[in-house]
Protein backbone atom coordinates (compact mmCIF):
# COMPACT_ATOMS: atom_id res chain seq x y z
CA UNK A 1 0.00 0.00 0.00
CA UNK A 2 1.35 3.18 -1.07
CA UNK A 3 2.57 6.27 1.45
CA UNK A 4 0.59 8.81 -0.07
CA UNK A 5 -2.17 6.46 -0.73
CA UNK A 6 -2.95 5.90 3.23
CA UNK A 7 -1.90 9.44 4.28
CA UNK A 8 -4.79 10.17 2.03
CA UNK A 9 -7.01 7.77 3.19
CA UNK A 10 -6.40 8.84 6.72
CA UNK A 11 -6.83 12.56 6.01
CA UNK A 12 -10.24 11.64 4.45
CA UNK A 13 -10.82 9.29 8.00
CA UNK A 14 -10.20 12.78 9.89
CA UNK A 15 -12.97 15.07 8.38
CA UNK A 16 -15.30 12.68 8.46
CA UNK A 17 -14.51 12.44 12.01
CA UNK A 18 -14.70 16.07 12.43
CA UNK A 19 -17.98 15.89 11.34
CA UNK A 20 -19.12 13.39 14.20
CA UNK A 21 -17.61 15.66 16.74
CA UNK A 22 -18.60 19.14 15.09
CA UNK A 23 -22.33 17.70 15.48
CA UNK A 24 -21.76 16.16 19.18
CA UNK A 25 -22.23 12.67 18.44
CA UNK A 26 -20.22 10.00 19.71
CA UNK A 27 -18.79 6.82 17.86
CA UNK A 28 -21.27 4.60 19.36
CA UNK A 29 -24.10 6.98 18.71
CA UNK A 30 -23.51 7.39 14.81
CA UNK A 31 -23.08 3.82 14.56
CA UNK A 32 -26.65 3.56 16.15
CA UNK A 33 -27.88 5.89 13.87
CA UNK A 34 -26.11 4.82 10.73
CA UNK A 35 -27.39 1.08 11.50
CA UNK A 36 -23.44 0.47 11.64
CA UNK A 37 -21.22 -1.85 13.69
CA UNK A 38 -19.08 0.64 15.78
CA UNK A 39 -15.86 -0.83 14.16
CA UNK A 40 -16.84 0.14 11.07
CA UNK A 41 -16.91 3.65 12.31
CA UNK A 42 -13.53 3.66 13.80
CA UNK A 43 -12.13 2.18 11.21
CA UNK A 44 -13.02 4.54 8.89
CA UNK A 45 -12.53 7.16 11.14
CA UNK A 46 -9.23 6.31 11.22
CA UNK A 47 -7.92 5.30 7.58
CA UNK A 48 -7.80 2.17 8.19
CA UNK A 49 -11.09 1.47 5.84
CA UNK A 50 -11.58 3.04 2.94
CA UNK A 51 -15.86 3.95 2.79
CA UNK A 52 -17.83 4.06 -0.56
CA UNK A 53 -19.49 7.09 -2.30
CA UNK A 54 -22.61 6.09 -0.35
CA UNK A 55 -20.84 5.99 3.04
CA UNK A 56 -19.97 9.14 2.70
CA UNK A 57 -23.17 10.72 2.18
CA UNK A 58 -24.86 8.36 4.44
CA UNK A 59 -22.35 10.05 7.27
CA UNK A 60 -23.13 13.24 6.21
CA UNK A 61 -26.85 12.99 6.54
CA UNK A 62 -26.83 10.78 10.02
CA UNK A 63 -24.51 13.95 11.67
CA UNK A 64 -26.93 16.75 10.13
CA UNK A 65 -24.91 17.89 7.25
CA UNK A 66 -25.58 16.60 3.95
CA UNK A 67 -24.45 19.72 2.39
CA UNK A 68 -21.44 18.86 3.66
CA UNK A 69 -21.02 15.57 1.34
CA UNK A 70 -19.36 17.19 -1.36
CA UNK A 71 -15.74 17.93 0.19
CA UNK A 72 -15.36 14.47 1.64
CA UNK A 73 -16.89 12.48 -1.52
CA UNK A 74 -13.94 14.89 -3.55
CA UNK A 75 -11.34 13.13 -1.25
CA UNK A 76 -12.81 9.84 -1.99
CA UNK A 77 -12.68 10.26 -5.52
CA UNK A 78 -8.89 11.38 -5.52
CA UNK A 79 -7.98 8.06 -3.33
CA UNK A 80 -10.11 5.58 -5.48
CA UNK A 81 -8.04 7.70 -8.48
CA UNK A 82 -4.97 6.54 -7.08
CA UNK A 83 -5.58 2.73 -5.65
CA UNK A 84 -8.07 0.85 -6.97
CA UNK A 85 -8.24 -2.41 -5.24
CA UNK A 86 -8.48 -5.36 -7.43
CA UNK A 87 -10.90 -7.53 -4.96
CA UNK A 88 -12.86 -4.04 -5.50
CA UNK A 89 -12.26 -3.64 -9.18
CA UNK A 90 -12.89 -7.46 -10.56
CA UNK A 91 -15.75 -7.63 -8.13
CA UNK A 92 -17.51 -6.24 -11.69
CA UNK A 93 -15.38 -8.54 -13.46
CA UNK A 94 -12.49 -8.42 -15.92
CA UNK A 95 -13.87 -6.75 -18.98
CA UNK A 96 -14.61 -3.29 -16.94
CA UNK A 97 -11.24 -3.35 -16.10
CA UNK A 98 -10.13 -3.53 -19.89
CA UNK A 99 -12.92 -0.77 -20.82
CA UNK A 100 -11.02 1.58 -18.29
CA UNK A 101 -7.71 0.99 -20.31
CA UNK A 102 -9.34 1.43 -23.35
CA UNK A 103 -10.44 4.42 -22.49
CA UNK A 104 -7.64 5.61 -21.24
CA UNK A 105 -5.66 4.70 -24.43
CA UNK A 106 -8.40 6.87 -26.54
CA UNK A 107 -6.76 9.51 -23.90
CA UNK A 108 -3.10 8.57 -24.42
CA UNK A 109 -0.83 10.31 -27.48
CA UNK A 110 1.97 9.43 -26.08
CA UNK A 111 2.62 5.95 -23.92
CA UNK A 112 5.49 4.33 -22.91
CA UNK A 113 5.57 0.88 -20.45
CA UNK A 114 8.40 -1.45 -19.08
CA UNK A 115 6.76 -5.18 -18.69
CA UNK A 116 9.27 -7.77 -17.17
CA UNK A 117 6.54 -10.76 -16.68
CA UNK A 118 4.56 -10.52 -19.73
CA UNK A 119 4.09 -9.81 -23.44
CA UNK A 120 2.25 -6.19 -22.93
CA UNK A 121 -1.20 -6.64 -22.63
CA UNK A 122 -1.36 -4.16 -26.68
CA UNK A 123 0.86 -6.83 -28.15
CA UNK A 124 -0.92 -9.67 -27.74
CA UNK A 125 -2.61 -12.42 -29.63
CA UNK A 126 -6.23 -13.79 -28.20
CA UNK A 127 -5.16 -17.23 -26.89
CA UNK A 128 -1.77 -15.56 -25.13
CA UNK A 129 -4.45 -13.04 -23.40
CA UNK A 130 -6.70 -16.07 -22.72
CA UNK A 131 -4.46 -17.85 -21.19
CA UNK A 132 -2.41 -14.94 -19.30
CA UNK A 133 -6.18 -13.86 -17.78
CA UNK A 134 -6.99 -17.52 -16.78
CA UNK A 135 -3.98 -18.14 -14.69
CA UNK A 136 -4.77 -14.85 -12.80
CA UNK A 137 -8.04 -16.56 -11.63
CA UNK A 138 -5.58 -18.78 -9.62
CA UNK A 139 -5.57 -15.24 -7.52
CA UNK A 140 -8.33 -13.67 -8.25
CA UNK A 141 -11.11 -16.89 -8.30
CA UNK A 142 -14.13 -14.37 -8.26
CA UNK A 143 -13.13 -13.96 -11.99
CA UNK A 144 -15.55 -15.20 -14.81
CA UNK A 145 -15.62 -13.57 -17.72
CA UNK A 146 -12.15 -14.07 -19.44
CA UNK A 147 -13.51 -14.75 -22.70
CA UNK A 148 -15.10 -11.38 -22.97
CA UNK A 149 -12.60 -10.02 -21.27
CA UNK A 150 -9.64 -11.11 -24.06
CA UNK A 151 -12.12 -9.96 -26.24
CA UNK A 152 -11.96 -6.38 -25.27
CA UNK A 153 -8.17 -6.55 -25.00
CA UNK A 154 -8.06 -7.60 -28.32
CA UNK A 155 -10.03 -4.52 -29.03
CA UNK A 156 -7.93 -1.79 -27.39
CA UNK A 157 -5.08 -3.23 -30.25
CA UNK A 158 -7.26 -1.09 -32.65
CA UNK A 159 -5.36 2.47 -31.06
CA UNK A 160 -1.63 0.71 -32.12
CA UNK A 161 -3.51 1.78 -35.87
CA UNK A 162 -3.33 5.88 -34.99
CA UNK A 163 -0.55 7.05 -36.62
CA UNK A 164 -1.08 9.94 -34.81
CA UNK A 165 -0.41 8.55 -31.09
CA UNK A 166 3.20 7.07 -30.56
CA UNK A 167 4.00 3.48 -28.27
CA UNK A 168 7.30 2.49 -27.22
CA UNK A 169 7.41 -0.48 -25.62
CA UNK A 170 10.48 -2.20 -23.49
CA UNK A 171 9.76 -5.86 -22.64
CA UNK A 172 12.86 -7.80 -20.28
CA UNK A 173 13.69 -10.94 -21.70
CA UNK A 174 12.16 -13.13 -19.15
CA UNK A 175 9.10 -12.08 -20.32
CA UNK A 176 9.12 -13.69 -24.20
CA UNK A 177 10.14 -17.14 -22.16
CA UNK A 178 7.30 -17.56 -19.26
CA UNK A 179 5.23 -20.43 -20.02
CA UNK A 180 2.01 -19.01 -18.84
CA UNK A 181 0.48 -20.57 -21.86
CA UNK A 182 1.03 -23.69 -24.11
CA UNK A 183 4.57 -24.06 -26.42
CA UNK A 184 2.92 -23.23 -29.64
CA UNK A 185 0.59 -20.00 -27.65
CA UNK A 186 3.61 -18.76 -26.89
CA UNK A 187 5.67 -20.00 -30.40
CA UNK A 188 2.61 -17.72 -32.14
CA UNK A 189 2.83 -14.57 -29.89
CA UNK A 190 6.54 -14.28 -30.42
CA UNK A 191 6.08 -14.50 -34.15
CA UNK A 192 3.39 -11.84 -33.87
CA UNK A 193 5.64 -9.55 -32.11
CA UNK A 194 8.48 -9.40 -35.14
CA UNK A 195 6.30 -7.01 -37.29
CA UNK A 196 6.20 -4.35 -34.46
CA UNK A 197 10.28 -4.42 -34.40
CA UNK A 198 9.62 -2.17 -37.78
CA UNK A 199 6.03 -0.07 -37.16
CA UNK A 200 6.61 3.78 -37.32
CA UNK A 201 4.38 4.63 -34.40
CA UNK A 202 5.22 1.84 -32.10
CA UNK A 203 8.75 1.15 -30.91
CA UNK A 204 9.35 -2.37 -29.15
CA UNK A 205 12.70 -2.82 -27.25
CA UNK A 206 14.03 -6.09 -25.36
CA UNK A 207 15.87 -5.94 -22.69
CA UNK A 208 17.85 -9.07 -22.75
CA UNK A 209 19.29 -11.35 -19.60
CA UNK A 210 22.70 -10.28 -20.45
CA UNK A 211 22.51 -6.71 -20.36
CA UNK A 212 23.85 -3.91 -18.26
CA UNK A 213 21.11 -3.00 -16.39
CA UNK A 214 21.26 0.71 -14.82
CA UNK A 215 18.35 -0.41 -12.25
CA UNK A 216 17.14 -3.45 -11.59
CA UNK A 217 14.22 -4.40 -13.36
CA UNK A 218 11.57 -4.00 -10.85
CA UNK A 219 7.54 -3.96 -11.51
CA UNK A 220 5.92 -2.99 -14.74
CA UNK A 221 4.42 0.44 -15.73
CA UNK A 222 3.07 2.69 -18.11
CA UNK A 223 3.33 6.19 -18.36
CA UNK A 224 0.88 7.72 -20.29
CA UNK A 225 1.49 11.63 -21.99
CA UNK A 226 4.14 12.28 -19.06
CA UNK A 227 1.61 12.61 -16.94
CA UNK A 228 0.02 9.68 -15.32
CA UNK A 229 2.17 6.40 -14.43
CA UNK A 230 -0.24 3.44 -14.15
CA UNK A 231 1.00 -0.02 -12.45
CA UNK A 232 0.12 -2.44 -10.14
CA UNK A 233 0.47 -5.22 -7.46
CA UNK A 234 -0.78 -8.43 -6.58
CA UNK A 235 -3.38 -6.80 -4.07
CA UNK A 236 -4.06 -3.25 -6.44
CA UNK A 237 -3.76 -1.53 -9.20
CA UNK A 238 -2.34 2.11 -8.86
CA UNK A 239 -3.31 5.50 -11.25
CA UNK A 240 -0.40 7.95 -10.03
CA UNK A 241 -0.95 11.43 -11.05
CA UNK A 242 1.41 13.25 -8.95
CA UNK A 243 4.43 14.76 -10.58
CA UNK A 244 7.01 13.18 -8.24
CA UNK A 245 5.77 9.70 -8.79
CA UNK A 246 5.74 10.44 -12.33
CA UNK A 247 8.64 11.89 -12.63
CA UNK A 248 10.29 8.71 -10.72
CA UNK A 249 9.18 6.75 -13.59
CA UNK A 250 10.21 8.49 -16.40
CA UNK A 251 13.92 7.78 -14.79
CA UNK A 252 13.18 4.60 -14.03
CA UNK A 253 11.82 4.05 -17.59
CA UNK A 254 14.79 6.36 -19.56
CA UNK A 255 17.61 3.61 -16.98
CA UNK A 256 15.62 0.68 -18.55
CA UNK A 257 15.67 1.94 -21.82
CA UNK A 258 19.65 2.67 -21.91
CA UNK A 259 19.82 -1.43 -21.44
CA UNK A 260 17.03 -2.38 -24.75
CA UNK A 261 18.04 -3.65 -27.65
CA UNK A 262 16.06 -2.67 -31.03
CA UNK A 263 15.58 -4.12 -35.08
CA UNK A 264 17.59 -6.96 -35.74
CA UNK A 265 19.06 -7.44 -32.40
CA UNK A 266 16.08 -7.31 -30.68
CA UNK A 267 14.88 -9.77 -33.20
CA UNK A 268 17.40 -11.84 -32.77
CA UNK A 269 16.84 -12.12 -28.94
CA UNK A 270 12.74 -13.17 -29.59
CA UNK A 271 14.14 -15.91 -32.06
CA UNK A 272 16.20 -17.43 -28.83
CA UNK A 273 13.16 -17.32 -26.90
CA UNK A 274 11.13 -19.33 -29.76
CA UNK A 275 14.22 -21.80 -30.49
CA UNK A 276 14.04 -22.64 -26.61
CA UNK A 277 10.11 -24.09 -26.83
CA UNK A 278 11.56 -26.65 -29.52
Amino acid sequence: MSTDYQQARSALGARMRELRTECGLSGRALAVRLGWPQSKVSKLENGRQSPTRADVVAWAEAVGRPDAAAEPVGRLRTVETQYRSWRRQLAGGVRPVQEAHAAQGKKTGDRRSFDPTLVPGLLQTAEYARAVLTRYTRVHPSIRDVEAAAVTRMERQRVLNDRSRSFHFLVWEGALVSRLCPPAVLADQLECLAPWLARGNVRLGIVPFDADLRVPAGVGFSIHDGALVITESWHAEMWLDDPADVALHVRAWEALAESAVYGPSAHRVISRARRSLL
